[in-house]
């Protein structure tokens, strides 16, 4: 079952959530961070928050920041400290985009 905001986000522009979902290649940053070489936008986004929780990189007097160690800072940017709503917007810069395949 999926949740309501999800399915109308699918029936109304189905062309956004395959930008999402479809498998790219990674630039080299990434690639050293997540260790593969394809990856949908989504999972990568899910990877790096996963490597935020588990190394407890939130600030913690105010969860909506994240304080960057250094492997996390060679994906966005240098950054030293990251707002949570900058982060898929910082990711995002790491995805190209790809030309409309022609016929």
């Amino acid at each position: 079952m999926q949740p309501q905001r999800l399915k109308k986000a699918i029936t109304d522009n189905p062309k956004k959530l395959g930008n999402l979902i479809d498998l790219v290649n990674l630039p080299s940053p990434l690639r050293d961070f997540l260790g593969q070489s394809q990856i949908s936008r989504l999972g990568c986004f899910m990877r790096v928050w996963s490597y935020i929780k588990t190394n407890n990189l939130q600030d913690p007097k105010n969860k909506n920041v994240v304080n960057c160690d250094g492997k996390l800072k060679s994906i966005l940017l240098g950054k030293q400290r990251v707002e949570l709503v900058d982060l898929p917007s910082l990711i995002k810069l790491h995805f190209t985009k790809t030309p409309p395949k022609s016929n």
